[in-house]
């Protein structure tokens, strides 16, 4: 379904890119959404309280959406943009998680900045800290995660 809209951007990028584009366009739509819905409607703006644990509600629901987001992202990924990769599901899996925990580190550095030191509103700091993620991601998904053994590899 997502190549019937290709041809729109044939001159633009290659296939593999539209694909990456389409899909992590609509992951992030979703890992976004699930983010004000869970940070405005389940946790109410407010502390969510774990007995040890206390967590700000922008953090709280960055991490919810998260445990949804990664599943859907690593096989839209394995099953759509990367479909000519040569390692094994177990390797791309553990690498995906790798490199998907890294991001979760710089959405967490970069949430906490942008709400608690430069006072940006939580949707729209997780919108900024997606744009700074995006590009990360991409490069390491293709060089690493779900890397195309060339012939002399082998």
């Amino acid at each position: 379904m997502i190549d019937f809209f290709y041809p729109l951007f044939k001159k633009v990028m290659p296939l593999q890119t539209f694909r990456y584009a389409a899909c992590g366009c609509i992951n992030v739509v979703l890992d976004i959404g699930l983010f004000f819905v869970f940070f405005n409607y389940v946790f109410r703006k407010q502390v969510l309280h774990l007995g040890f644990f206390s967590f700000q509600p922008h953090i709280a629901a960055f991490i919810a959406s998260f445990f949804i987001t990664f599943p859907v992202g690593f096989l839209t990924s394995k099953y759509i943009v990367w479909t000519e990769s040569t390692m094994r599901g177990h390797v791309q899996l553990f690498r995906y998680f790798v490199i998907i925990l890294m991001n979760f580190f710089i959405n967490y550095i970069f949430i906490k900045l942008f709400v608690e030191f430069f006072h940006i509103y939580p949707t729209i700091a997780k919108v900024l800290t997606t744009v700074i993620v995006v590009l990360f991601s991409y490069l390491s998904h293709k060089h690493f995660t779900f890397k195309v053994k060339n012939l002399q590899e082998v």
